[in-house]
């Protein structure tokens, strides 16, 4: 099976075959894949080199034109390290772009912490306006980046992973899709993280959703999902409670307790493989069955 950054590359190629309208930028992360992009385009697939704050500087100079850029490299210099320039070449200016990332939050440990990016939604967060996908399957990352290219001239985040699901949800962006009932309460699984949430709950009385999209947040799914008890598990492949303030927000109306289940804010110096970090932040499967479990109890 393909990856989530083999289908971007793919997708995004026959994009900029189609429309002169959309542009690359690129900062050596996956320039070689887009090698024969750039030789058919040379003027709309630019690579800046390690230079992240002019990455997103020439997107928001691109989309000041009227063009539609993406801006691609691994999260936590896509987001973390051009901060600023999101907040002001974007954002401030009034531009848009689609932002594509990969290696999120831990899936190549052996790079070390310079390349993990556990807080990158939470960053956005803080900024208005933002859609942000996190697909659970490279078939997903299709439809969400097609969506993403034709979402106007907003800004979205599209936040690919090694790290996927067995098989696709059929999703609708923005919407949370129902994957199992129950009458406990409801476990949100976002992208990556529904193989092992599907894997926790078997065999507990409740709601399973899932969400490709997580920004804007689907208060009216959350809602329709909740019967007479309101608890709420968020598990996110980002930093834990990255979603529990737009949750509080979705049910201010009603009592409801919430557990955040995600990577921890405490460092984590020993890296080792994905399945390892998965286990160290308690979000394998046997964790989030314990901790899913002692909570609904």
């Amino acid at each position: 099976m393909d990856t989530m950054r083999d289908r971007f590359v793919d997708v995004t190629t026959r994009l900029l075959d189609e429309d002169p309208r959309l542009a690359l930028v690129l900062a050596d992360i996956t320039a070689a894949a887009f090698a024969p992009a750039q030789e058919r385009h040379p003027d709309r697939v630019v690579n800046v080199g390690i230079r992240e704050q002019l990455l997103i500087g020439a997107a928001g100079g691109l989309a000041l034109t009227g063009m539609r850029p993406i801006a691609h490299t691994f999260a936590s210099f896509l987001i973390e390290r051009p901060f600023e320039q999101v907040k002001l070449d974007l954002v401030h200016q009034g531009v848009g772009a689609v932002l594509v990332s990969a290696a999120g939050s831990y899936d190549w440990p052996a790079g070390g912490r310079t390349h993990m990016s556990p807080g990158d939604v939470a960053l956005l967060d803080t900024l208005p306006d933002w859609t942000v996908h996190v697909p659970g399957h490279p078939d997903e990352a299709e439809q969400l980046l097609r969506h993403a290219y034709a979402d106007g001239d907003r800004n979205v985040y599209v936040r690919l992973s090694a790290h996927q699901n067995a098989a696709p949800v059929p999703v609708e962006p923005g919407r949370f899709t129902t994957v199992r009932t129950g009458s406990r309460g409801a476990v949100l699984a976002v992208g990556p993280m529904l193989d092992a949430v599907l894997a926790a709950t078997e065999g507990l009385d409740v709601t399973v959703l899932y969400a490709a999209t997580v920004r804007p947040f689907d208060a009216a799914g959350l809602r329709a999902a909740l019967g007479d008890r309101a608890d709420v598990v968020l598990v996110e492949p980002y930093l834990a409670g990255t979603s529990a303030n737009e949750a509080h927000a979705a049910l201010a109306d009603r009592p409801h307790r919430m557990l955040g289940l995600g990577v921890p804010r405490e460092e984590h110096r020993h890296y080792g493989s994905m399945p390892e970090h998965l286990a160290a932040y308690g979000l394998d499967a046997p964790s989030l069955r314990e901790r899913i479990g002692t909570f609904l109890r």
